[in-house]
């Protein structure tokens, strides 16, 4: 499996039609020129272990588990188990994030995230999930990566933008949150943007209420990322969570008026844009299977919740209190 590193610059300013710097023989634009500054694949290191006291889900094996019926309106039992898993979530996130830093590997993060998740008593739900299996306990998406990052042997630089994904399996049920974290001296379009994208989870958040349409979240992050002259990603979304990772609620963050399904009371799901400085299409899926990137190589963030539509709007899950 592979994850990312970044390529080193050449000394000095070239032209696209001279030989490139490292004397390859090629011309620079057919060399380094199509790789600098962009996030490439790195060495992943070996799947963590989970002890055999951690309650796992039916997947922590590898074994390929269809996605089941699950109820979208949830049951005040679930919805209290559901609290504590959003609550720890947030705790373990907000570890990981305390831990970027220039010269900080993202596999160090995942570690980080895993003894955090394991030392709260619960499974790091990505490890072992989907196909192919996930083979780290956190998503870390560094620059232009949207989403699904595997933690590697990448230091981060100054000046990176990276996202950290966690989730965490507890009591039967998923909390699920992320973030974008600054790491060192970033320029101050990436902080816009960073600052944008959490915007545009707020004002979706706001939308959240019983009788309220789910088009009405894409529509506040959409209007809110244009206006600030910035792309919202069409090729993933939110979903329903609770005793699956997954289940078959989608949040599209952009505006479609033909998804006119209503919020009812008791619904949880998660709310996760992920907003582009350029383009909002996606470029590949690297080999890994997993790690999605631009297709400009603009950079992008993203910042996510798990929500529970309340009687009187939304309670944020996975909020750090």
């Amino acid at each position: 499996m592979s994850g990312t590193t970044t390529t080193t610059g050449a000394p000095r300013a070239l032209h696209s039609n001279d030989p490139c710097w490292c004397g390859s023989g090629r011309k620079y634009k057919r060399c380094h020129k199509m790789t600098e500054g962009k996030v490439l694949p790195g060495r992943v290191g070996p799947m963590r272990t989970v002890p055999d006291h951690i309650a796992k889900p039916p997947y922590a094996d590898g074994t390929r588990v269809p996605r089941q019926p699950e109820a979208a309106v949830k049951s005040p039992e679930i919805i209290e188990r559901m609290r504590t898993a959003g609550r720890l979530a947030g705790e373990i996130l907000a570890e990981a994030g305390a831990a970027v830093a220039p010269g900080v590997t993202t596999d160090e993060i995942d570690r980080v995230v895993h003894e955090a998740t394991i030392a709260r008593g619960g499974y790091p739900s990505p490890l072992n999930y989907g196909r192919p299996p996930y083979p780290k306990s956190v998503c870390t998406s560094v620059n232009e990566v949207v989403c699904h990052g595997i933690p590697d042997d990448r230091p981060l630089a100054d000046g990176d933008i990276v996202n950290v994904d966690v989730t965490i399996y507890i009591g039967g049920v998923h909390g699920d949150t992320n973030a974008t974290f600054l790491c060192g001296d970033v320029d101050p379009l990436s902080r816009k943007l960073v600052e944008v994208t959490r915007e545009c989870l707020d004002r979706a958040i706001a939308t959240v209420r019983p009788g309220a349409a789910f088009n009405l979240i894409g529509k506040a992050i959409e209007d809110h990322a244009h206006a600030n002259g910035f792309g919202v990603v069409r090729d993933f979304v939110g979903h329903g969570i609770g005793e699956q990772f997954h289940t078959d609620l989608h949040i599209p963050h952009y505006y479609d008026p033909r998804y006119t399904l209503e919020m009812e009371e008791g619904m949880t799901f998660t709310i996760e844009p992920m907003i582009t400085a350029g383009g909002w299409h996606i470029g590949k899926i690297w080999d890994d299977g997993w790690t999605a990137v631009t297709a400009d190589g603009s950079r992008t963030a993203q910042f996510e919740h798990t929500i529970l539509v309340t009687a009187s709007g939304a309670e944020v899950l996975t909020a750090l209190r």
